[in-house]
C-alpha cells in the first residue's frame, strides 16, 4: 500500500547563503512510502499501519535542523524515517525550496531522495 503526506510546509533556514541562514525561506516536503497494510485495510486499527503523525514529527524535526544543501535535508529525512521502524519497504522524500537564489525567476528548486526497493 502507498501512504503519502504532501504539501507539508515549513519556514526553515537551509541554504549556503547568509541570507538563507538568517531570514529563512518557505519549504515544502512531500513523502511517499510503501508499506504492507492489508491488515489495516481490514482491521481499521492504527496499530496495523504506519502512524502519519509520526512521519510528520520526523519531517518537522529534520526541517528544524539547518543544512547547506537540500540533498542533505532530504537524505536525513529518509534516513530518520527508515530508522524509525515504521515498516516502509520503500521511502521517497521530495524537499522543495520556494524562490531559490539562482539569479533569475525560479518558483521552486527540488531534491528527491529514496530508500528501499527500486531506489536510485
Amino acid at each position: 500500500m502507498t501512504i503519502e503526506l504532501t504539501g507539508m510546509e515549513f519556514h526553515s533556514f537551509h541554504g549556503c547563503l547568509e541570507a538563507e541562514r538568517t531570514e529563512g525561506n518557505t519549504f515544502m516536503v512531500d513523502f511517499l512510502g510503501k508499506v504492507a497494510a492489508k491488515k489495516a485495510a481490514k482491521s481499521d486499527d492504527l496499530k496495523d499501519t504506519a502512524d502519519y503523525s509520526k512521519i510528520y514529527e520526523i519531517v518537522a524535526a529534520e526541517m528544524a535542523e539547518p543544512s547547506n544543501l537540500l540533498e542533505n535535508v532530504a537524505g536525513r529525512i529518509v534516513d530518520a524515517i527508515d530508522k524509525a521502524g515504521l515498516g516502509f519497504w520503500f521511502i521517497q522524500v521530495r524537499v522543495s525550496k520556494k524562490n531559490p537564489p539562482v539569479g533569475g525567476v525560479c518558483a521552486w528548486s527540488r531534491v528527491t531522495a529514496t530508500s528501499g526497493e527500486k531506489s536510485l
